[in-house]
């Protein structure tokens, strides 16, 4: 008797094949709109200066005003409420306030620190607040976070079933380097896709991955257990436990691990005793580094929350201060558990900040991985599709080989709940379109 073995190679390599090429059906279009807006969010630095110019270019001068007659000149200018004050590191940038209107607007302003000028305002993030809405697909509805969720499972299977066909198997070329030149035909592009996959899959991986900390079902699950285990954010001051905050009062630029908490301001807390004066006395008291962010919440009993603008993790600081100037909490990374390490580090890095211009540049690398391995399988899928067909691999028989598939998909189906959701809807799918071909087909 023969060696079963290559037969039931190229029955599972079939397998992960077909689902490979429907995953990428699935989830490729979204993927290469979630690339293209996370490359853009890569120089978001880049774009706000050019964005904000008209406003916050300014003239270096002596002193400050009080920091209170900037919040009256914002509120008056934009005609909302101040709910938080950006401070620059730079004595020629205005200083940037973020502004919420009656109606639920929020807008940017911009005033001159020295002599508290108002200098105009646009609306709130601007492009830059665009791109990371539609990034975290947002812009779409309160059910995104659901959406975010299958479309990273579906990106992991990508990626592992894309290894699966890849895996040499006694064929050397194409395998490390790409063979012939555009446009010579299907081999070309498809050693394009492989290669690219390879040398790319675990940038895109770590990329899925490490985007995925607010997700609906997997995030709320994986949050959850860092505090069970204890290993999420430092313990609260032993005078007030953490509080959570609600929208309105929610803390800006605290990053993941701290975000939403919040402290009570004191027993003689009261907004109107001292303000945003006081507030940044004690900032400077306590030698926090510009540039940093200072939310004021609209419930008195609560602290200001002030989070220094980072690059690397290891910087985080976060203080919480009454309005009577009274430094109630001093949070620093060093002080979080494993968990909320590991989380924060992730996102620095898939932010491309932590390292440098190569973390950035790296992970603008994947990003164009994603897009250059959308084109090279649309045009595989062009060149080998038969004509009027979807030109789908068929399903090869046995439920054996099936199963081959299984094996990788059924992990991350289990990990990301949503991803094993949306397979059993998919399997469904698939079971019901062969019954209907198989009906259909002439006896």
């Amino acid at each position: 008797m023969g060696d079963p073995k290559p037969h039931f190679l190229s029955g599972a390599y079939r397998a992960v094949w077909r689902w490979h090429f429907y995953a990428g059906l699935l989830v490729l279009p979204v993927l290469c709109l979630m690339a293209l807006t996370g490359a853009l969010y890569l120089f978001k630095d880049e774009i706000d200066a050019a964005v904000y110019r008209p406003w916050e270019q300014i003239e270096a001068g002596p002193a400050w005003a009080s920091p209170d007659r900037w919040t009256a000149a914002a509120s008056v200018g934009a005609g909302g409420r101040v709910v938080n004050v950006r401070v620059p590191d730079r004595p020629d940038r205005a200083v940037r306030l973020t502004v919420r209107r009656p109606d639920g607007e929020q807008r940017t302003a911009f005033v001159n620190p020295y002599d508290s000028q108002y200098l105009g305002s646009t609306r709130y993030g601007d492009l830059t607040e665009i791109i990371k809405r539609t990034h975290s697909l947002a812009i779409i509805g309160p059910w995104a976070n659901l959406l975010v969720e299958i479309v990273a499972g579906w990106a992991l299977i990508l990626v592992a079933t894309g290894m699966f066909l890849w895996w040499p198997r006694k064929r050397e070329a194409g395998v490390l380097t790409v063979r012939g030149t555009p446009p010579s035909g299907r081999p070309f592009w498809r050693d394009v896709h492989a290669v690219t996959g390879l040398y790319a899959g675990a940038v895109i991986a770590f990329l899925v991955v490490t985007g995925m900390p607010w997700s609906a079902v997997w995030g709320d699950r994986v949050l959850a257990l860092i505090r069970e285990t204890g290993t999420g954010r430092p313990a609260a001051p032993a005078a007030s436990p953490w509080l959570h905050a609600d929208h309105a009062d929610a803390p800006a630029g605290v990053g993941w691990t701290m975000e939403g908490a919040a402290l009570h301001g004191g027993p003689d807390s009261s907004h109107g005793a001292g303000g945003l004066a006081t507030v940044l006395a004690a900032v400077d008291a306590e030698a926090l580094p510009r540039p940093f962010t200072v939310t004021i919440p609209t419930d008195p009993t609560l602290a200001y929350t002030v989070a220094r603008e980072i690059r690397q993790v290891e910087d985080t600081r976060t203080l919480y201060i009454g309005a009577d100037g009274g430094l109630r909490a001093d949070i620093r990374y060093d002080q979080f558990g494993v968990g909320a390490k590991a989380f924060d580090w992730g996102v620095a890095v898939h932010q491309g900040t932590q390292y440098g211009w190569l973390n950035r540049y790296l992970m603008l690398g994947g990003c164009i991985a994603v897009w250059l391995l959308a084109v090279s399988g649309l045009v595989m899928w062009w060149k080998r599709r038969p004509k009027g067909r979807v030109g789908a691999p068929a399903a090869p028989p046995g439920p054996r080989i099936r199963a081959a598939v299984l094996v990788i998909v059924l992990p991350l189906a289990i990990i990301y709940p949503m991803t094993g959701a949306s397979l059993v809807v998919a399997l469904a799918l698939d079971r019901l379109g062969r019954l209907i071909r198989r009906r259909l087909a002439p006896a």
